[in-house]
């Protein structure tokens, strides 16, 4: 049996400008971990500047901040360190700029999976 602190749910804000995407590539995920995470997508932000207000307005606050690719690395580092400014304790992770362009939506959710026991463990 894992440990039930997998369970609790997470509450996840993707940083994404198109946010159907944002929704399908997130639920797919969840659906994907749900046996071993419960993680609720609580909310999309479809720009920069609208980050902060996300988080704060969002509770149980979030624990996890996706931004997306479409973003320039610059982008998502600014997004990221406004979501650490924001709540010190949340676990970001950027998906590589132009990914989606790349591998396309199922390529994405596959990124996500294969890496979400990783950012779970983020400390």
């Amino acid at each position: 049996m894992s440990s039930s602190s997998n369970k609790d749910p997470v509450n996840l804000i993707s940083v994404n400008t198109f946010p159907d995407r944002a929704n399908k590539v997130i639920g797919s995920v969840i659906e994907v971990v749900k046996d071993k995470y419960t993680i609720v997508h609580a909310g999309n932000s479809t720009t920069i500047e609208g980050v902060r207000s996300l988080l704060e307005s969002t509770q149980p606050p979030p624990g996890i901040l996706f931004a997306a690719s479409m973003w320039t690395p610059e982008q998502q580092a600014e997004i990221q360190q406004i979501a650490k400014d924001t709540i010190p304790e949340i676990k970001t992770h950027a998906i590589p700029s132009g990914l989606q362009q790349q591998v396309g939506v199922e390529g994405v959710i596959r990124y996500l999976v294969e890496r979400i026991d990783e950012i779970m463990a983020t400390k």
